[in-house]
């Protein structure tokens, strides 16, 4: 993909520690929550990931949108560290669908792409019922005049679509009218690998646009789940001992490499 300009790019997840206002906040410093930020995104980048997202992982429950703005400050402050510490491109997702937000940040930070959890069907999720972000984010975009991508799920994980249409009908719509510029597939939650038969199906039906696995991806399932699409956001297996909460460990994410680089020779 251009943006990363490599051949099945692999995005890194930078979990944020809890922000000031969310209900596991317990006092540290965005400035100390940058530092730690910005600590993982350079042992992905030095693991050799091709991309860094930067996540309000540690804000659950997460909002449904409208986070406050103390999220978005604090967000825009962490993203604009990271964007400055490393080389490689960096979006920004905020939890749980706060795609303004997202854009917002993105560009006044220098980030490169966006992601969001529900952009063309509405889903039900643990937050309550979330409608299609797609007709609204396209027109902030352009109303900001962004140059910022737009990653949007395909059925996100946490959550169910309001409809049971075919997902290539899904995706076809995301990319052809909602215009997305990528799309991601992911598992049913955090850490699980999405139904190979998925992601066939979504590259299948849209084979112009980048599509995503979205969560799941480890060492062991790079050969049979990446070959069949075009790129990969990983957080989960590359943290210590496999645990999304923990920091991440460079030796997994040299191992995951090594896996990815081999696969595209």
């Amino acid at each position: 993909m251009e943006l990363f300009g490599v051949e099945k790019p692999v995005v890194g997840m930078v979990h944020l520690n809890p922000l000031p206002g969310s209900p596991r906040y317990e006092g540290l410093s965005v400035n100390r929550t940058s530092e730690l930020a910005v600590q993982d995104a350079k042992h992905l980048e030095t693991g050799g990931v091709d991309g860094l997202m930067v996540e309000n992982f540690g804000d659950m429950p997460y909002r449904k949108m409208d986070v406050g703005p103390e999220t978005v400050s604090g967000m825009a402050v962490i993203v604009a560290d990271v964007v400055d510490a490393v080389k490689i491109p960096v979006g920004v997702n905020v939890l749980r669908n706060d795609f303004k937000a997202a854009l917002a940040i993105a560009h006044v930070a220098g980030g490169k792409f966006l992601r969001t959890n529900v952009f063309i069907d509405a889903a039900v999720t643990d937050q309550g019922l979330i409608e299609a972000s797609a007709p609204e984010l396209l027109r902030y975009r352009r109303y900001l005049g962004a140059d910022v991508k737009i990653f949007a799920d395909i059925r996100g994980k946490h959550g169910v679509p309001l409809s049971n249409r075919p997902i290539e009908q899904s995706a076809m719509d995301a990319a052809y009218r909602g215009l997305a510029d990528a799309l991601i597939v992911s598992g049913l939650r955090t850490g699980t690998e999405p139904e190979l038969e998925d992601l066939v199906r979504v590259k299948k039906a849209v084979p112009d646009r980048p599509v995503f696995i979205g969560s799941g991806l480890a060492r062991e399932n790079v050969t049979k789940l990446l070959k069949h699409v075009d790129g990969a956001i990983v957080g989960t297996s590359l943290k210590f001992d496999g645990v999304v909460g923990n920091p991440v460990d460079e030796k997994r994410v040299k191992a995951l490499m090594t896996a990815v680089k081999e696969l595209r020779r």
